[in-house]
């Protein structure tokens, strides 16, 4: 099993993307980090141990991180992820894990010294932490086997401005950092990430389920669903976490990737340069039915290539 540290915003697609972490077979949650995005850095952190909890992983730590970005200050998206950050969700309460005391940038560092070589880093928020931890320790690329960044559009419009993704915008001098420092690194932008959504008749059709993954997904998607009332969304972390386990799930192309950090439109802008033996891959193409299997199986989401009016790749 490869050992992973999390790197999470928690909302609502990152409460899936945890318990998709959780039930892969390659995949050993080692410590979860968070960091202010979604909502704030405490709602974060709370949002996490409640998920973890969920799902069972009580020994699992997680250590809370950065408050605001480096130079910018916070602004939140509970307009998409409800005013808790998991769309009102009604979960029963659990023995609670534990926090940590140590900021999540020092944990980085010492989890993948710990791990030096094989450690997998997923991160799904602002990437606010791992600047800092890079910043920490300049040799951290050497010690990460693999950085996956769920960031970035490259060739397709943004979801904030027409030009950058949430995660990038939110924090594009720590986004700069860390793509200037030499990570062996996959970007799951939107270019690829919208492709699988999560649809209202998946979520009717998981009423009264008993087990835990589904059960999360009827309950996270109350906000989407009921109060803002539209038809399906994006699973943009829990396709990054299926690409973190099977990193053939995505084709595309080596390349240098510069964030730009004007402060005008431009802001958070992810541009790249095809580069032969550049140590980033901009992922460009993903295997679509192969991440709903992942669902399917290790979540208990129905839907798949038999129900093509649950899972349709083509959905705005």
């Amino acid at each position: 099993m490869i050992p992973v540290v999390l790197d999470v915003d928690t909302g609502v697609d990152d409460a899936l993307a945890l318990g998709l972490a959780l039930a892969l077979p390659e995949l050993r949650v080692v410590a979860v980090t968070t960091v202010a995005g979604n909502v704030d850095v405490e709602q974060a952190t709370q949002n996490t141990r409640r998920v973890l909890d969920w799902f069972g992983a009580v020994s699992i730590p997680v250590a809370r991180g950065a408050s605001q970005p480096l130079l910018r200050p916070h602004q939140d998206a509970r307009e998409f992820h409800g005013t808790d950050g998991l769309g009102g969700a009604m979960l029963t309460p659990r023995r609670s894990g534990p926090i940590l005391d140590t900021a999540a940038p020092e944990v980085m560092v010492r989890t993948a010294r710990r791990y030096a070589g094989s450690l997998r880093l997923v991160c799904l928020g602002p990437l606010t932490n791992l600047a800092m931890a890079v910043r920490l320790e300049p040799r951290l690329p050497e010690f990460i086997e693999r950085l996956i960044v769920m960031g970035g559009a490259f060739a397709v419009p943004g979801n904030v401005t027409p030009f950058a993704e949430f995660n990038v915008w939110s924090d594009p001098e720590a986004a700069h950092i860390v793509a200037e420092a030499g990570f062996r690194t996959i970007w799951v932008g939107l270019d690829v990430t919208t492709a699988v959504r999560f649809y209202r008749a998946v979520r009717e059709s998981l009423a009264g389920s008993n087990l835990p993954g589904a059960r999360l997904a009827y309950e996270v998607s109350r906000w989407a669903f009921d109060q803002r009332g539209i038809d399906s969304f994006a699973l943009h972390d829990p396709v990054a976490v299926a690409v973190a386990a099977q990193p053939d799930l995505v084709t595309g192309e080596r390349a240098v990737v510069q964030v730009l950090t004007s402060p005008n439109e431009i802001r958070g802008r992810t541009v790249w340069r095809a580069q032969t033996h550049a140590p980033a891959l901009v992922a460009q193409e993903l295997h679509t039915q192969a991440v709903y299997k992942l669902l399917q199986e290790r979540l208990g989401l129905p839907g798949g290539e038999e129900e093509p009016t649950q899972w349709d790749d083509h959905a705005p």
